[in-house]
Formats: structure tokens, sequence, C-alpha cells
């Protein structure tokens, strides 16, 4: 087992202590796969977890599923998503089940409470919840479309066997430029295959994304500039409202996507810089991720107002007790090496 050599990049304190320090590793890296700049261990080996899920749409856009089954683009965006599970994620989960003839029960990411809901919002009384709650039914709705339009058996579209999977770690490997031998396997909470590379790799491919470029030639770029354009157009599909990377990217004016990933990973394209930035944190802390990620945009130069925007509460945000009280705050301390 080899440790990555993270540094820290928040800290969190309570009336003026560090009480917590959260380390990790940062790397941004232009389309070439050139290191522009980095934090802690930028070759470290990281899961991507939810920030594949634009890699993993790729196979399906590529070969004309959206057209194929008429979906909208965003539809498209959700199949990106790590949504909320809010009525309007439902609802484009329904119609697009309808639209490639494949019942809830074909999906098979599982069920849990939507992300919608928490402590401060629970669901009303009686709610009864399936599948296309799950955060990642966009996804797997996708899976779905791209085995109906091939003609591939739907119950084992998740065995890292099956043509689909084959076919996206073809994609993972080629556009992050690790072979396929060397990518990290592991199953994601989801129950999809996933794949872990070093940190500056998964930089890269969201560069990639950004830049609509790919070793693949056009028909792969094409595919990587719609489903850029489809998240840029409808962030509130691919996350949620009252999330960060739906705050992020309407921040950006289309600019840049985000698309976080569970156990601290981030992963950030920005068009205008050609550029793909990667974050980890390593004891998956959520607000440490988004803090960092936004002190980083600003590091890079990115015009990025935090006061009075929806960004705010989670730029350095002030720590609350249960009576609302500040108790402390939670800093970035990141700081860019430029390589």
């Amino acid at each position: 087992m080899t440790l990555p050599s993270h540094v820290p990049l928040a800290v969190a304190t309570r009336n003026a202590h560090v009480e917590r320090v959260h380390w990790g590793s940062v790397a941004v890296v232009d389309a070439d796969g050139v290191l522009l700049a980095y934090a802690g261990d930028p070759h470290a080996f990281v899961f991507s977890r939810s920030t594949l899920k634009p890699f993993q749409a790729l196979a399906f856009v590529r070969d004309g599923g959206p057209e194929h089954f008429g979906f909208t683009d965003a539809e498209l965006a959700l199949t990106c998503a790590s949504h909320g599970g809010e009525q309007v994620h439902v609802d484009a989960v329904t119609s697009m089940l309808a639209k490639i003839d494949a019942p809830e029960s074909d999906l098979r990411c599982g069920v849990h409470m939507p992300d919608y809901y928490n402590e401060d919002n629970l669901p009303p009384r009686g709610s009864v919840f399936d599948q296309r709650h799950h955060n990642c039914s966009g996804k797997h709705t996708g899976f779905l479309g791209y085995c109906c339009m091939h003609g591939y058996a739907r119950a084992q579209y998740l065995d890292r066997g099956h043509a689909l999977q084959q076919q996206i770690s073809r994609d993972v490997a080629s556009l992050s430029g690790v072979p396929e031998n060397e990518l990290w396997f592991g199953i994601d909470g989801c129950s999809a295959p996933n794949f872990g590379m070093p940190l500056h790799r998964l930089a890269l491919m969201w560069a990639r994304l950004a830049t609509g470029t790919s070793p693949e030639g056009a028909s792969t770029e094409a595919a990587l500039t719609r489903i850029y354009s489809a998240m840029a157009a409808h962030p509130l599909m691919v996350s949620g409202t009252g999330r960060c990377d739906l705050a992020l990217a309407q921040a950006s004016g289309g600019d840049w996507v985000a698309k976080v990933g569970a156990d601290g990973v981030h992963g950030i394209g920005v068009r205008s810089k050609g550029i793909g930035v990667a974050v980890k944190i390593a004891d998956g802390d959520f607000s440490a991720v988004y803090a960092t990620t936004i002190a980083v945009l600003k590091q890079l130069g990115l015009s990025l107002e935090t006061e009075g925007t929806p960004l705010a509460r989670w730029a350095d945000p002030a720590l609350r007790n249960v009576r609302g009280a500040e108790v402390g705050q939670l800093k970035a301390t990141v700081e860019l090496t430029w390589a």
C-alpha cells in the first residue's frame, strides 16, 4: 500500500483554535496532459466516483443515443448527474425510461432517500421512493438506453464484462491516458463499475471534456462537446437545488461545469482556459471539498464572486450549531504551486 503525500487544504476552527485539518491534493492540467499547477500529490491514485459520469455517458452520446430516443438536452444532462431526487429529476427519469421502453425495475442502482431531503427539509409524510429517486438513476437510464439501442442484455448491464462496461473502460483509458490494465477497478455506491487513476489524469479527462478534444477523433470530440454543453445549459439537472455544483455552474455563465463525487473528489472543466481541475479531500468532507475548489478557481484567476451569491455558503463558511449560533469557521488554506 502506497499512501498519498497529501497536504492540508482546509481547516476548521472553533473559538479561533484549529479543531479539524482536511488533507488532500489538487491537480490542474491542460488538454495535452501538461500539469500546470498542483497542491499536495497530483500523482496520487484516487477513485473517480461520480466525477466519471460524463465519461460513462460518452458511449451512449457518441452512438447517437439521445437522437435515437428523442432525449432532450436536459435529459442528456441527467445522464451525467448526481441529482437531488427532486420532482423535476424524477419526472425526467420517468420520461427517459418511457422513451427507451424500459420499466423502473430494470434499473440496478437501488433506492435511497433523495438527496434533496435532509434533517431541515424532511419529505412529506407517506412519501414512497423508488429507484428513479436515486441520485444515479439518470446515469443508469443512459446505460439501459445504450443496451436497448444495441440489443445488449439489460439485466447484466453492470457486469464488468458487459459490452457497455467494456466500452466505458476503453473510453476512460483513452481520455485519461492510463492503460486499461493500470486503472484501479472498483464498484461504486450505485453498483456501477468505477475506476481509479492518478489525480492529474482525472483532471486531464475534465480538460478534454471542457475543450472537446480526444485522441479518439472527431466522433468522440463531438460527443464530449455535446455532453459539456448539456451540463452547462442544465446545471440543475446535473445537481439540484441548493447544491454547490449548481451554484458553481451558474456563477460561470456556462464557462465551467463541475461534478462532485463521493469520498471527497471533485472534477471541474473550464472552457475559457482549456483546463481541468481535480480535487481530492482525503477524509471525504464535502464542505472542505467545496471550499477548496472555490479557493483554487480564484487562484487560477477566474472571475468568481462569492459574497452575496449562492456560493457564499460554500466559500470559507461559518460553522453553526443547531441553534444557529456561529461557533467556528471552515477555511480553505490551499496554496497552488505552479509547475
